[in-house]
């Protein structure tokens, strides 16, 4: 099954602070389509200046939004999930067109989705702390903390369905968060988080960063992002995972998939 071909915007940029930028004088990364080779546009290569306004922009958000009730945060992830219904079709139309996999798998990508979603709609249900007697007169007490500003990574693949393995969870914990999305299917990732603006999130909650493997690097090593998730090529994952490690910061590299970064 195939949809219509939807107008693709020919230069999509960063997304921060609540709106798209693009910053003068950044090179472009230019996006062809794999079904025809036709020429979907552009996104700019991030500079160090461009990720560190991204990162500040996540650090300030986190101080409001990590205070903000879980319950209050989960009902922007329930608005979101009406307007990905609601966008179902669209978004499948501009995962093909970059991604090149026949329709149906695109709608699929989108339903996957959506159930992690749901999942991260289930926080308040879920999120425990309190207090274990652990012997007598000795006790524990646990608390959840969100961590801060963290930056996922990912591959080609799946334009939407692997950024939201982490995107719904991390954000329902209460931490902002970046995305570096493949520079060959950067497009549906600037598409969710102008939807997650639609539904309410507040600015520099949810940023996307574009560039290449530099790009990467210099986010990995920002001492304003504490933690970051990683899918790809076993090679790239350690590496990433080393990297991160060096620096103290928490990872979660999957590897064992046949991309690169």
């Amino acid at each position: 099954m195939t949809s219509k071909p939807i107008p693709v915007p020919q230069i999509r940029g960063h997304y921060s602070g609540g709106h798209e930028w693009i910053p003068a004088g950044e090179s472009s990364l230019e996006v062809y389509s794999p079904l025809d080779g036709a020429h979907l546009g552009g996104v700019p290569i991030a500079s160090p200046t461009t990720i560190d306004e991204v990162v500040k922009n996540a650090n300030v958000a986190f101080k409001t939004w990590s205070t903000t009730p879980l319950k209050e945060r989960v009902q922007v992830l329930f608005r979101f999930k009406t307007l990905l219904e609601k966008h179902h079709a669209e978004l499948a139309d501009l995962i093909q067109a970059e991604n090149g996999k026949t329709w149906t798998e695109a709608k699929a990508e989108i339903d996957k989705g959506i159930e992690v979603l749901e999942f991260a709609c289930s926080l308040p249900q879920i999120w425990d702390q309190g207090l274990l007697e652990v012997s007598t007169g000795v006790s524990c007490e646990y608390e959840r903390y969100p961590l801060g500003v963290v930056l996922s990574i990912v591959p080609f693949n799946f334009p939407a369905m692997v950024p939201m393995w982490t995107i719904p969870i991390a954000i329902g914990c209460g931490n902002t968060f970046i995305l570096k999305p493949s520079e060959l299917v950067p497009l549906t990732s600037v598409r969710l988080a102008e939807l997650f603006t639609e539904a309410g999130l507040p600015p520099g909650v949810f940023n996307v960063v574009h560039g290449t493997r530099e790009t990467t690097e210099y986010l990995i090593d920002h001492p304003g992002i504490t933690a970051l998730s990683f899918v790809g090529s076993t090679k790239v994952a350690r590496m990433v995972y080393q990297r991160a490690a060096n620096l103290g910061k928490r990872a979660l590299a999957l590897g064992g998939a046949k991309t690169t970064w």
